[in-house]
């Protein structure tokens, strides 16, 4: 390794860092370097120019750094070859189960106040969104960017549905889930023959033309003003209200409690992570049958798939569906926790979202999505207090995730199916 860093090399990363602090200088100049200030004599521009070096300096460190430490590990590898550590099978499924475990047990632990349990609620929906969005792109293959559509559909149904017949939120769910595969039919039928970059740019038409019929179609939708009032979830008919204003048993009556607004948070705390833990069981389960190989060999090869038997479209059009059912199913969920929604809820940020924490977490791996999901979600919430350099947060996570792990935090995957080992033929077996 003597030698890896030499007089020249030094010189070449400086002029790289200048020349990456001037291009962040450059950036920074419009976007930090001025601000404006409401006073009461009006607007006035506020020079911070200071930050603009500070911007500078940072990158210019930042890339040095990681220049230096990229020759250096490289000159590492090739001195001592290691072999590419993976998590086994076993520790991975242990891994899981104590995720489960810290998850079940997180509303009762001594630190856990309404704040983390809202946080963690808002963790899970994502969580529950990347598994389902999961089994479009990293089982099948079908880059989707429009996924948000599908979310937006289960939310609005169970409002609709809820406020206009008075169906439960138990009714509804399966309804918004139907719903948004019906959707997800839809979109699939015209986006067969197309694939990559041309599917993405469709789906993302798809869902930016829901969310302006969402904004127009007030009538129904009740356009830029959303929909207000929507009905809370009830533990199996017992409403979680103080008291029932048609004189029903209420959730603390029934089990002798004295009311508190925090049983209904950690309801739906455990509620989300109910349907979490079903979309991932699903998902398990489904990608060991034949349609789930059918996605996985329609994404390694569709030229290769179609020379197998298997009919393309069936398999493209029940990966959009199955996905935009879990969509639907989290929609639906989402609507009732918050209580009103409205199309600002289902922007292309939310799909980009949904996509970065697919693709970072590992394309095809559930753990993977979990982690991503707390890094990506989790992470900017704690970081609200910085306000608007919340996003910067957000942006550097991603950026040094991409520069760590490249294919994802977990990108090894077991194969769906394994062949055993082939005893090879004796000559007097292969003679006869």
């Amino acid at each position: 390794m003597e030698g890896a860093v030499s007089k020249t090399s030094i010189v070449a990363l400086l002029r790289d860092a200048g020349a990456a602090a001037l291009v962040a200088a450059l950036l920074a100049f419009p976007l930090l370097g001025f601000r404006l200030v409401d006073s009461a004599q009006g607007l006035s521009l506020d020079a911070r120019l200071i930050w603009v070096v500070y911007a500078a300096v940072i990158v210019f460190a930042g890339r040095f750094l990681f220049s230096l430490a990229r020759i250096l590990y490289g000159a590492r590898r090739l001195a001592v070859a290691k072999p590419r550590i993976v998590l086994p099978g076993r520790s991975r499924y242990f891994f899981g189960i104590a995720l489960i475990a810290v998850a079940l047990l997180l509303p009762w632990l001594p630190f856990s106040d309404r704040n983390l349990i809202d946080k963690a609620t808002l963790i899970l929906i994502y969580v529950m969104l990347g598994w389902g969005l999961n089994i479009v792109v990293g089982l099948a293959g079908l880059l989707d960017l429009g996924y948000v559509a599908f979310y937006a559909v289960g939310a609005y149904s169970y409002a609709l549905l809820s406020q206009h017949f008075g169906l439960s939120f138990w009714i509804c769910l399966p309804l918004a889930g139907l719903l948004a595969a019906s959707f997800g039919i839809a979109l699939g039928f015209p986006v067969l023959r197309l694939r990559g970059d041309y599917l993405a740019i469709v789906t993302l038409g798809f869902g930016e033309i829901l969310r302006e019929v969402l904004v127009n179609w007030g009538v129904v939708t009740g356009g830029p003003n959303g929909i207000s009032g929507i009905q809370r979830p009830s533990f199996f008919g017992l409403p979680m209200v103080p008291s029932s204003p048609d004189g029903a048993t209420t959730f603390a009556q029934f089990f002798g409690l004295a009311f508190s607004p925090n049983q209904r948070i950690v309801f739906l705390y455990y509620l989300i992570l109910a349907l979490a833990l079903a979309t991932n069981l699903f998902t398990l389960r489904i990608r060991r049958l034949p349609i789930g190989r059918a996605w996985e060999a329609l994404r390694e090869d569709e030229i290769a798939c179609r020379s197998l038997g298997l009919n393309p479209t069936m398999v493209k059009l029940s990966a959009f569906a199955i996905g935009a059912t879990f969509a639907g199913f989290a929609g639906s969920f989402f609507a009732t926790r918050q209580g009103f929604i409205s199309p600002e809820s289902f922007t292309f940020i939310e799909s980009a979202i949904i996509l970065a924490i697919v693709v970072l977490g590992g394309m095809g791996s559930q753990i993977g999505i979990v982690l991503a999901a707390f890094l990506l979600v989790g992470l900017p919430e704690w970081f609200r207090d910085l306000e608007q350099f919340r996003m910067l947060a957000f942006g550097a996570a991603m950026v040094l995730i991409m520069l760590w792990r490249p294919q994802g935090l977990l990108s090894h995957r077991e194969p769906t199916l394994r062949l055993g080992d082939v005893k090879p033929l004796s000559v007097k077996e292969a003679g006869a």
